[in-house]
């Protein structure tokens, strides 16, 4: 994997990660040529928003042959984060890793490692994905599962497709590793391990947290996890694995392990002529194992007491999940694949979002075009109902619309995100742009005020950019809109979105420059 480095305008090192000759450093940004739109996930693009990268929302598409320069600055950010394409299903092999490190005469607050090693957990198709995506999209279908999944690019040992390419990841007996791991995965949520050995968490989407010691972790598409790991067992040749944590009952998923090898540099030399010593297995929880996603999921703590703000100016519940539309009268039934005649939907508050076709959403906006998105996304579900239990099929089809939710620069904001069991339950790890967040709870069931408000933890919550809503439960989150723009929150499961489970955020201006969205660049791409 390729990699450059730059000192940022803040004195980070940078480490931008890829694999395509399309990326380029420019100055302090970066020139992408050829097609569609790309995102720097999770960095918090402080005041500018035109570098976000998804299309139609805060530019349009790069036209093929043409070129824009993504320009930002890192501020208060270290660890691991990604950049991907954010167009259609373009990801599912156009992504790599981007690495924060300490400011110079910083360090790590652990000892730092002998070595790092990004891995990034990818999903893969025998087909081209948009051709995947366009055929569930023109059916209302379920698209297609991966055929395999990857660790850098590599599907490892039990494939048919398997190769001699397995990737190796190097370890000395006695010396500490920081594992930099990445869920780049188009749809899927996966369980990681290596095997006889304990991962130390240190880190998750580019904050710090509490270490603490575990078997497996679990990352959901758009979700980084920094660990340790110590050459502490005999030297051999040991898996490196992850496979499909899968919620929805019933739902098809790729339920296959991809693999990597971690090697000791002192591992006997293989016996009898063969190549290579076989690894020791790697022991990985069941697929629909949600006690161990949910254990690791709760145990994430910022290092010390942090700033969540506990004045409330805007309390909002967002229902998050599936739904099915009815096909109108004499539609054709290739179009109708879904289950008994139906489309698949999605939807947030019963909205499933639209994207535009002429401006993007923060063109608009910044512009004054009318006529693009409104400002009337609920607070709150139109219809209260049981949100986990059985729900009624009149409750099944969202409206389709292009909506945003307006906050004043400076609000403080609670979000409970509630899942629900509309055709069917699922984790949904959500994603907020331009924002890190507060995890302040995680539970099952409906969210009860009266009752749950009890559990949140206001001393330490983790800080992260993607949220993994519980299987039938519900998550809360906080922060303080202090980033004027345009920000999309969505499933960073990408049929989830394509679906419509999304809507945008937009924060006003506050007082004077420093608190309001800079001016588009001259290369903005034009629709």
């Amino acid at each position: 994997m390729a990699a450059m480095a730059i000192e940022a305008v803040d004195r980070h090192k940078l480490i931008w990660g890829g694999c395509k000759a399309v990326v380029a450093w420019v100055g302090w940004g970066m020139k992408v040529a050829g097609g569609g739109c790309w995102g720097a996930h999770g960095i918090r693009q402080m005041r500018t928003a035109w570098a976000d990268g998804p299309e139609f929302v805060t530019q349009c598409p790069i036209r093929p042959g043409g070129s824009y320069t993504y320009r930002f600055t890192i501020q208060g950010q270290e660890g691991t984060l990604w950049w991907h394409a954010h167009s259609s299903w373009l990801r599912a092999t156009v992504y790599g890793a981007l690495i924060i490190h300490p400011k110079q005469g910083s360090s790590y607050p652990f000892p730092k490692p002998k070595r790092e090693t990004p891995l990034l957990l990818g999903e893969w198709w025998d087909a081209n994905p948009i051709d995947v995506v366009r055929q569930a999209t023109r059916t209302g279908a379920s698209p297609n599962v991966s055929d395999a999944y990857t660790i850098n690019g590599q599907p490892g040992d039990f494939y048919n497709c398997s190769s001699q390419d397995t990737v190796i990841v190097p370890v000395d007996s006695g010396e500490t590793n920081l594992l930099r791991v990445i869920n780049a995965g188009l749809n899927q949520e996966l369980f990681f391990t290596v095997a006889n050995h304990r991962l130390t968490v240190v880190g998750a989407d580019a904050s710090y947290l509490k270490p603490f010691t575990t078997s497996v972790i679990m990352l959901g598409p758009g979700q980084t996890t920094d660990v340790l790991i110590t050459g502490d067992q005999q030297p051999a040749r040991y898996y490196i694995a992850a496979c499909a944590y899968a919620s929805a009952q019933g739902a098809p998923f790729d339920n296959t392990t991809t693999t990597a090898i971690l090697e000791y540099k002192t591992a006997p030399c293989p016996a009898n002529g063969t190549t290579s010593a076989k690894p020791v297995n790697a022991s990985l929880p069941a697929f629909n194992d949600t006690n161990a996603a949910t254990a690791f999921a709760t145990s994430l703590r910022s290092p010390q007491k942090v700033p969540v703000p506990t004045r409330i100016d805007e309390s909002l519940f967002f229902t998050v999940g599936l739904g099915l539309n009815n096909c109108p009268s004499g539609a054709s039934p290739s179009t109708c694949q879904g289950p008994n005649g139906t489309r698949f939907t999605a939807s947030m508050n019963n909205v499933s979002f639209v994207l535009p076709s002429n401006f993007s959403l923060l063109q608009s906006h910044q512009q004054g075009i009318p006529g693009v998105f409104t400002t009337d996304f609920p607070a709150a579900p139109p219809v209260k109902f049981d949100y986990t239990g059985n729900v009624s099929r009149s409750l099944w089809q969202p409206v389709p619309g292009t909506k945003a939710y307006k906050l004043k620069y400076g609000a403080t904001v609670q979000l409970v995100i509630q899942g629900t069991s509309i055709f069917t339950a699922e984790n949904h790890p959500i994603h907020l742009h331009g924002y890190d967040f507060y995890i302040i709870a995680l539970g099952f069931g409906n969210f009860n005020p009266s009752r749950d408000t009890s559990k949140f933890n206001l001393v330490d919550p983790p800080m992260r950019n993607t949220a993994s809503v519980p299987v039938g439960g519900w998550a809360v989150i906080r922060f303080v809109a202090d980033n004027p723009g345009v920000w999309l929150l969505h499933c960073h499961l990408d049929v989830h979105i394509t679906w419509g489970l999304a809507m945008v955020f937009l924060v006003e201006n506050g007082v004077g420059e420093l608190e309001a969205l800079e001016p588009p660049p001259a290369d903005m791409p034009v629709c």
